[in-house]
Parts: C-alpha cells; structure tokens; sequence
C-alpha cells in the first residue's frame, strides 16, 4: 500500500491509524479553534496523528435556508489560524471549481464530497492542484466503482490519494455500512478511511434537514478499525444538539478521549502493534 505523507503524518503501510476530527461546519473562529486545541491536546495525550477538519460551506444542504458557513474567503482565513496557531495540518471539502485553487493552498487535505465523486472533470482538476486529494466514495457507488475514481485522479498526475467509506443509500432517508467495502477499496493500493459520523446520517430525514443516530457511529467506529483501517473521520461538537449542521450525527466533546483510547487499544489489537 502506498503511504501517504501529510505534514509530518504519514497514513498506511499498516501504521496506527490517523484520527479526522473536528466540527462538522465552521460557526465562528472562537469555536473552531477551541474544539481545535482541545484534539490536539487530546492527540498528544494518546500518541495519536491528527488532521484537523471542519466545512467552510456546506453546499450540499437539505434546505436553502440551511446555515452553510462562513463562506471560501473568511473560512480559508480561519483554517489557516488553525494551522498556524495549533500547529495541526487542516482538511476541508470543496464544492465548486473556483474554490480549488485557493483551498488547495491552504489546506494539506482537500476532500471531494461524496456527491461529486464521479464529476470527472471536476475530480481530475482537484487532483492536479491538491497535494492530497481526498476521496469520500459516494452513496450510490459499489466499493469496486472506486476504481474508475482513483483512474481519474491518477491520471491527473496525482498518486497522493485517500479514499472514505461513508455509507450506502438504503432506502429513503437512511444509509447502511457495508464493510467488505473497506478491504475491498483498500486493495486499490491507497489507504482507507472511515467516516464514522456520516455514516449514521440519515440525510434529509428531518425534512428541512438531516438526522442520524450517534450512538451507533460508537460501535461502527469499533467495527472498522477491528478491520484494520488507515484513518479514522468523526465530526465532533460540543453541544451537539446546538450544532448549525450535522449535530445529530455528531459526537459529543465531552467523553470523546476516552472513545478514542478505547480506539487507539483496538488498533493496536488488529494490527498486531505493541
């Protein structure tokens, strides 16, 4: 498998897996860069790896009125804090091609959203301008599909690749993980990560927005990283009954180190590491 360096992280080869982590949208600077320390001292504390992540616009909303966030310019500018005064490489997705080439400027991950997985175009002049290029498989494609995916970001000329198993559409309103999915992807060459939280969603089932079940992204999480994944994605929130986006599927601040050193012991179990 090819190992994939970010900073100073590298994810795959069969190294302890990367945690994703951060609020599912950006609400205000205060917020994003507290939740931001507190993983960072978390991750410390664990001797884990961490990529900080969280959505300056959330484009794929269920309502127009929905809150997206605080927009490319003011969103970048507050990814770019995190990096500086935190010191932790950044994730975010991009939705249109005008966002890319300053997105990729800044964060050391740039994501392809589930829904735009399969844009050729568009997923083809991500991978030329991105260092790393992340790629969630979407809910309507087989793990096999993935394939015709990572072609088109190959060739592009990037091999700086990672793919995110985030669930299948079940039915309305509902997603269901099937977890061949991961060593199926995983023999593709790229490390494989699993979205734990977007996973549980249950998208458009509130009706102006969408709900989900957090209590079962635990045990999903447990159920992945017993296979042996590279990266590990969770959206996490203080409140996150308050949260402007995606709270429902969220897990809460309070209480996620000791899910994470549950984690990090499981890991170590699947990949044999002392």
């Amino acid at each position: 498998m090819r190992e994939i360096h970010i900073g100073n992280i590298v994810m795959g080869g069969g190294r302890q897996f990367v945690l994703i982590a951060g609020p599912c949208v950006i609400e205000n600077y205060e917020m994003t860069i507290s939740i931001a320390r507190y993983l960072k001292e978390m991750a410390e504390r664990l001797g884990i790896s961490l990529i900080f992540k969280a959505s300056y616009d959330k484009a794929n909303r269920s309502s127009v009125d929905s809150f997206r966030g605080p927009g490319l310019e003011e969103g970048l500018k507050i990814l770019r804090e995190v990096k500086k005064e935190v010191q932790i490489p950044v994730l975010s997705d991009v939705h249109r091609f005008e966002e890319i080439g300053p997105a990729a400027r800044v964060l050391d991950v740039v994501q392809v959203p589930a829904f735009l997985c399969r844009q050729t175009d568009f997923v083809m002049e991500v991978a030329r301008q991105a260092s790393v290029i992340n790629i969630k498989k979407g809910q309507f494609l087989s793990p096999w599909e993935v394939a015709n995916v990572v072609e088109k970001v190959r060739r592009a000329g990037n091999d700086n690749l990672l793919i995110t198993e985030r669930g299948t559409v079940f039915g309305y309103n509902n997603l269901v993980v099937d977890f061949r999915s991961i060593p199926i992807m995983r023999r593709l060459g790229y490390p494989v990560i699993f979205d734990a939280t977007h996973s549980v969603q249950e998208p458009g089932g509130l009706g102006c927005s969408s709900g989900g079940n957090r209590e079962m992204a635990v045990h999903l999480a447990r159920a992945a990283l017993a296979i042996g994944i590279d990266g590990l994605f969770c959206e996490v929130h203080p409140e996150p009954e308050n949260a402007r986006c995606d709270g429902p599927n969220s897990l809460r601040l309070e209480g996620f180190e000791e899910l994470v050193r549950d984690w990090v012991a499981l890991d170590r179990i699947a990949k044999k590491r002392k």
